[in-house]
């Protein structure tokens, strides 16, 4: 049986220490977290930020305390109540485990695995209704075979040529990426296109993406 991996980005995600730490420079990863030693105490949670050698200091006050460092990255740990609704712990609330979470410029990136398409329908609706600017970086779904492992982007047959070449496009000039490693006129002057087109062509073809996910 084949699953689907799902990466969504969500823009300055609000009470989220780890895209809070990114915000001013440099990209947090590696967060993990504790168990909690009771009912009522607080979850603590650590992440590592590599802030480089000309990121600006945090803002104070932060939510989060340094608590070791490799020459430009840093560690830092925050506690946070049971049950707080946060970005990942919306998606683990359907059996769906993050895998990894990255932050960068206050942007947040997680990457997580569906057993079908109808749980990561229910996810994606849940994530949009609490949260503005979510987004689609990549769904791949594997073919459920041990010997096939070259995962292909979900319902790909659903794009036009165009939308399929605006997608393929950007991806390989790194628009998806962060930081952007090109801008949607870019893009748009590697196709000989208008950029508002090819705006309109990803944006389509996210859509179709969606509702291509039967509920």
């Amino acid at each position: 049986m084949g699953g689907i991996r799902a990466e969504l980005t969500v823009e300055s995600p609000g009470g989220c220490p780890v895209a809070q730490a990114s915000a001013a420079g440099g990209t947090a990863t590696s967060v993990t977290e504790s168990v909690a030693a009771g009912p009522d105490e607080p979850v603590t949670e650590e992440f590592v930020l590599d802030r480089g050698p000309d990121a600006p200091a945090e803002a104070e006050p932060t939510p989060f305390r340094e608590v070791f460092a490799y020459g430009d990255e840093r560690v830092y740990r925050f506690d946070r109540p049971q049950g707080r609704t946060c970005f990942c712990a919306c998606i683990e609330r359907f059996g769906c485990p993050v895998r990894d979470v990255r932050a960068r410029d206050g942007r947040l990136t997680v990457a997580f695995h569906a057993p079908d398409e109808e749980t990561l329908r229910k996810v994606v609706s849940e994530l949009d209704d609490r949260w503005s600017a979510v987004s689609i970086r990549r769904l791949l779904r594997s073919h459920g075979d041990p010997a096939d492992d070259d995962p292909v982007l979900v319902d790909r047959s659903e794009l036009t040529d165009r939308q399929r070449e605006v997608l393929e496009t950007a991806h390989e000039m790194g628009y998806f990426e962060h930081p952007k490693g090109a801008n949607a006129g870019e893009v748009a002057a590697a196709l000989d296109l208008h950029p508002s087109t090819v705006t309109e062509h990803l944006a389509a073809a996210q859509g179709k993406l969606l509702a291509s996910i039967p509920g």
